[in-house]
């Protein structure tokens, strides 16, 4: 079994108690450090920008504080909002990045965005995104090609070259079927929202006479924590899990979608966790169960601070989950 660790960073206010975001972000690269200790897989890293409840606006720093920290982990920016950055500069802070982490370890989901506010904020032509998405993507590429070439009417070199050759790894994000045709016209990987647009993105490469793409990467869910105590732990971590789901439904909203990343909802209170399936809270015993339930190829995707959660209630759960659980699903 694959195992990811995700962060977004938020930061709440929920009262006393509540972390701040430099507890947060000393305790995410803390994390990281001891899952590539672990042999874990993946460091997720998300990206949004004037968010109320402090979502990571600068994920290129946080991983480059991961890379220097770890040695095998790999860094996937998932996902990066590369319209809203001046793609030159982006192409240089993610080439210096590759160099510090090393070759391969540093893989890319470009994210067009979808925040109106966002693009209002950095000045981007809103109706125009895709347009700027595909601009900044192909500079991404030419970049990392060593080489001069033209932008913006200047022929330009970006330096140094990074350490993966032809430089990071580039998949497309997306949640609806343009996403999965420009993945394909491009020649590119693709991390949609779903399943299903995964394969009607397979469609669309055999349609273009493109082999196979590798298989759509299963993971999940939306949230772990093992605990010795569930109905205890679940008083704690409530405040965090709802404001962590509601602000993505939310956020889903404003693109006229019910869910932002296919399981994302509305969470009225501690009721609607507990039937919520892609909230696993559960003891040692019950992980084991379930983890040996799933498929041998998924990815076991946790987000130990989800919703700003104080890092000593994350420690234990990880602790736990390496402890009492994983020796028992490999033996």
């Amino acid at each position: 079994m694959r195992i990811g660790l995700r962060y977004d960073m938020r930061a709440p206010d929920l009262g006393a108690g509540s972390p701040t975001p430099e507890a947060l972000y000393k305790a995410a690269v803390e994390q990281c450090t001891w899952a590539d200790a672990q042999g874990f897989g993946t460091i997720y890293l998300a990206e949004h920008h004037g968010a109320e409840d402090n979502y990571c606006p600068a994920p290129i720093v946080l991983g480059s504080a991961i890379a220097g920290a770890t040695r095998q982990i790999a860094i996937h920016f998932s996902a990066l909002c590369i319209t809203m950055h001046q793609p030159l500069r982006l192409a240089e802070d993610l080439a210096v990045l590759d160099l510090i982490a090393g070759p391969g370890r540093v893989l890319i989901t470009a994210g067009m965005g979808y925040r109106p506010m966002e693009f209002e904020m950095f000045g981007v032509d809103f109706p125009n995104r895709a347009k700027v998405f595909e601009r900044n993507l192909a500079v991404l590429r030419k970049a990392w090609a060593g080489e001069d070439f033209e932008f913006e009417g200047k022929t330009v070199r970006v330096t140094p070259s990074p350490a993966t050759p032809a430089g990071p790894t580039i998949y497309i994000g997306g949640n609806a079927k343009p996403s999965a045709r420009r993945a394909a016209r491009l020649g590119l990987g693709y991390r949609p929202a779903s399943k299903e647009l995964y394969e009607y993105y397979e469609q669309q490469c055999a349609e273009l006479g493109y082999p196979a793409p590798e298989r759509f990467p299963e993971h999940g869910p939306a949230f772990v924590h093992i605990t010795e105590d569930p109905e205890h732990a679940l008083r704690q971590l409530a405040p965090h899990l709802i404001h962590a789901s509601n602000m993505y439904a939310a956020w889903g909203n404003e693109r006229g979608s019910a869910t932002v990343n296919g399981y994302w909802q509305k969470q009225e209170g501690i009721e609607s966790i507990k039937a919520d399936p892609t909230m696993w809270i559960l003891t040692p015993d019950e992980a084991v169960a379930r983890l040996r339930e799933l498929p041998s190829d998924y990815e076991l995707r946790l987000h130990p601070l989800l919703g700003g959660l104080p890092p000593e209630l994350s420690w234990q759960s990880l602790e736990l989950l390496a402890d009492k659980v994983l020796p028992r699903i490999a033996a």
